[in-house]
């Protein structure tokens, strides 16, 4: 079996754990960051590895399933072999916001996106030019998964395009502000940066774009219904032809499962809300 979404969403729903602090007791590495324990619990989602032994020398999750890792700094937060990139967020809150620093939101991952490593561009033998991707949002309250989010970058964002023209543009005016003021200028992926700004020349400005966007679990409330007094709800948004791609036995097996379910939905167009998409929701809740 190739691990996918659907397989992924089908080992959380056989594993019906969504306490982190009982769930990561399990590692050998302790790490007691409720960020970093979404991670592990979503990439071991994804690998179909929750009831695995471990061992300091051997982790389940690395060069078969997943080609890129990621780091603190730069997205994805990881990349399936040939498949799928996934970013993944935490929110404590149904009301908060997901912080995506200097990137603007993804409809898909660009391999030309300046934010992203090298290291990331050459994956898969480099021989891509962009993947789909995945926003994963976990609501943690009290060390536990309330609800869980995955969403596709296809539903939930527009065309790059939108994002970048507008943040040119203000590039475009700080940077010239900058040079009408006489002041040193650098080439920055950033909105600006001004060096050696103080008489000591040992003084750097430096401006930058904080983006965020509203969490799936308010932006899809009009077809997408949770149940507050469950204790674990999971959705699973994406496009009908994403749906599809994945192989039928998959998709078999999800919709065989009685504690989970599968329809069809439209959802607003990210780059015309005029038009819909034909959309498929998956959800489980215990």
């Amino acid at each position: 079996m190739c691990p996918n979404l659907l397989t992924a969403i089908k080992s959380i729903a056989d594993f019906r754990n969504n306490d982190l602090r009982d769930y990561f007791s399990t590692y050998p590495v302790r790490i007691n960051a409720v960020g970093q324990q979404l991670e592990f619990y979503i990439k071991d989602a994804i690998c179909g590895s929750f009831n695995s032994l471990r061992s300091k020398e051997n982790f389940v999750h690395d060069k078969f399933v997943f080609s890129y890792l990621g780091n603190q700094n730069n997205p994805p937060d990881l990349i399936m072999t040939n498949g799928d990139a996934y970013e993944i967020k935490k929110i404590q809150t149904l009301k908060a916001s997901l912080a995506l620093n200097n990137s603007p939101p993804k409809d898909r991952l660009y391999k030309n996106d300046p934010r992203i490593t090298q290291h990331c561009r050459n994956v898969d033998g480099a021989n891509w030019t962009s993947k789909e991707i995945f926003y994963v949002v976990g609501c943690a309250q009290g060390g536990k998964i309330k609800h869980l989010f995955f969403v596709h970058g296809l539903c939930y964002a527009a065309e790059k395009e939108t994002y970048e023209k507008k943040a040119n543009r203000l590039k475009s005016n700080i940077d010239e502000f900058f040079k009408r003021e006489g002041l040193e200028t650098t080439k920055t992926i950033e909105l600006g940066r001004i060096n050696r700004m103080d008489p000591l020349g040992i003084t750097n400005f430096r401006v930058r774009g904080m983006w965020e966007i509203e969490n799936p679990l308010r932006v899809f409330n009009y077809v997408y219904h949770f149940d507050e007094r469950k204790n674990f709800s999971l959705a699973a948004l994406l496009t009908k032809e994403k749906y599809f791609s994945f192989p039928e036995k998959d998709r078999f097996t999800l919709e065989s499962d009685n504690q989970i379910t599968s329809h069809a939905v439209r959802v607003k167009n990210p780059n015309n809300p005029a038009q819909f998409i034909e959309a498929q929701l998956v959800t489980v809740w215990w």
